[in-house]
């Protein structure tokens, strides 16, 4: 309290992050005063934007994203308002500009920061103000096309030297789409040959890439996130990862509409080599704001996501596999009579249903079902006796 004035910024909407670009923000301004006092105007500014700087001082290269003014009380020139002693609620509603925000953010070497001030003005004394945080995240959907295409990229690295070589280790990877958000899990596709003869293991890590640009000059800032790993890859040996899990922690969407910072992402997948540098392979990311809607198989790229969905299917199956026999051949004249009832093993019935029905689809894998016939070639043998069979083929 100073000079027997308290003055808050309450704000009523604000989610958990933030406000977005052409949202608005509403609130109060409570002032509460111990006796009666003299007010000139009471104005509330929202000013914010994106400074960096390489040193401790002040010295940097700053953007100004927001600046609005709103009056909540304004006087004649000459007169006052009366604040009675007491608690005094002055609300407002702020709209923010319909064009890009830059998200907030604070880095290495640099920040992206907006508030809000409450400034009154009194007769005789100085302005007394308030600030409070306002907190902006870029609006980004990551249901955008180019952010649900997929990504792939492959490496190969030659291991050794001139005189000793062993061999080489290839490396490709690929991920479902290009765009994510937080708390999601990013399912890793990926193929490891280890042709060298040196034990390797495979890992994939996101990284943040933060960026500063102070008149003309650059510097960057990268930091890993989070990582997982697989096994270890014997010489001579392969892997493969048929959706590998790595959640997105908590982090900052990215921020690529500011030209002095930018903050960008990255899924690395590396593989770690005794004796020399990683082969490495990184697929853009994209950190969002809007959630995938799940939608994905809608786009154009439904049929590369599905093959690399369904890749071990093919893995499983045999390469060229027979036709199915004859239906005459497995199937005797007594029971074509439709007379003699069939005779089923109790126990074999019970076994058949406990089958792994897979090892059956995998031998007569796509070939065609028994010949039909409209024509019933023994109608006249059980003319009394009616029978249909329905043959359901699902592809």
């Amino acid at each position: 309290m100073v000079g027997g004035l308290i003055m808050n910024i309450v704000l009523e909407n604000e989610r958990k992050n933030g406000y977005a670009e052409g949202e608005s923000v509403s609130g109060q301004v409570i002032v509460e005063v111990l006796e009666d006092t003299h007010v000139l105007g009471l104005y509330l500014y929202a000013r914010g934007g994106a400074f960096a700087s390489f040193t401790m001082t002040r010295e940097g290269e700053g953007v100004e994203c927001l600046n609005k003014e709103i009056t909540l009380l304004a006087v004649s020139t000459g007169e006052t308002h009366m604040f009675t002693a007491g608690s005094h609620t002055l609300p407002f509603r702020l709209q923010l500009p319909d064009g890009p925000l830059v998200t907030s953010f604070t880095g290495r070497y640099g920040r992206v920061q907006y508030q809000l001030t409450a400034v009154l003005e009194r007769p005789l004394v100085p302005k007394y103000s308030v600030d409070c945080e306002l907190r902006i995240t870029s609006r980004i959907d990551v249901n955008s096309p180019p952010l649900l295409s997929p990504v792939e990229r492959s490496k190969e690295k030659m291991v050794g030297c001139w005189l000793c070589t062993s061999g080489p280790i290839s490396l490709s990877a690929k991920i479902g789409r290009k765009g994510y958000c937080n708390g999601e899990a990013i399912p890793i596709y990926a193929e490891i040959e280890n042709g060298s003869s040196r034990l390797v293991v495979p890992k994939a890590a996101i990284f943040q890439i933060q960026s500063f640009i102070v008149h003309g000059k650059m510097k960057t800032h990268r930091q890993m996130l989070a990582k997982v790993r697989g096994n270890h890859i014997a010489s001579g040996s392969t892997e493969t990862w048929s959706g590998k899990m790595l959640k997105i922690p908590p982090v900052t969407p990215t921020i690529a509409d500011c030209h002095i910072i930018r903050v960008e992402y990255v899924l690395a997948v590396y593989i770690h080599i005794p004796g020399t540098k990683k082969l490495i392979v990184e697929l853009p990311l994209v950190i969002g704001t809007v959630p995938f809607n799940g939608f994905l198989y809608r786009n154009s790229t439904a049929t590369s996501q599905f093959t690399v969905d369904m890749s071990w299917l093919a893995l499983t199956l045999p390469e060229q596999p027979e036709a199915p026999p004859n239906y005459a051949d497995i199937v005797s004249e007594e029971d074509l009579s439709w007379r003699a009832p069939l005779d089923i093993n109790q126990s074999d019935l019970i076994e058949g249903l406990h089958y792994p029905p897979f090892s059956v689809i995998q031998e007569f894998r796509f070939q065609p079902p028994p010949l039909y016939s409209e024509v019933d070639p023994h109608a006249d043998s059980h003319s009394t006796i009616q029978r249909t069979a329905t043959f359901i083929l699902e592809g």
